[in-house]
């Protein structure tokens, strides 16, 4: 089973940035415990701040890849083009927030990519990309 994690901007600061919201390590550090803690799964991870990289990204792995799971960043709340890449693939992609959206700025409570998402998994810190493997899992 093939899983691709894209996360979008300001997600390259993890460890550094608002640690009161964020925690303070880095996703590469976590993504390698989710490696060990899923041997049989081949996890792959690709990080932009660049929403067209993102899109491209979405579509390249779309239709090669098991699910993917997206943490689109601040893009959820305003990329109607992401929403759309979802959309276009065939592979389940579920929608990741490390903090409680609802919770924080309003702006924040909207999601252009939540109904086009096969799942969304909101506030559960860096855990929340564990529950989506396990989503994920037959």
């Amino acid at each position: 089973m093939n899983i691709h994690i894209i996360n979008g901007p300001n997600l390259n600061l993890l460890g550094t940035r608002e640690p009161e919201i964020y925690g303070g390590r880095t996703f590469e550090d976590y993504l390698g415990e989710l490696r060990q803690k899923f041997p049989g799964i081949h996890l792959t991870y690709f990080q932009s701040n660049i929403e067209g990289e993102l899109i491209t990204e979405i579509q390249r792995a779309g239709f090669n890849h098991n699910g993917i799971i997206l943490n689109a960043g601040a893009y959820t709340h305003t990329s109607i083009g992401i929403a759309d890449a979802i959309k276009a693939v065939t592979a389940p992609v579920i929608e990741v927030h490390i903090s409680n959206t609802f919770s924080r700025e309003t702006f924040r409570h909207q999601s252009f990519l939540s109904p086009v998402a096969t799942g969304v998994i909101i506030g559960f810190g860096l855990k929340g990309y564990q529950l989506a493997i396990e989503s994920l899992i037959p």
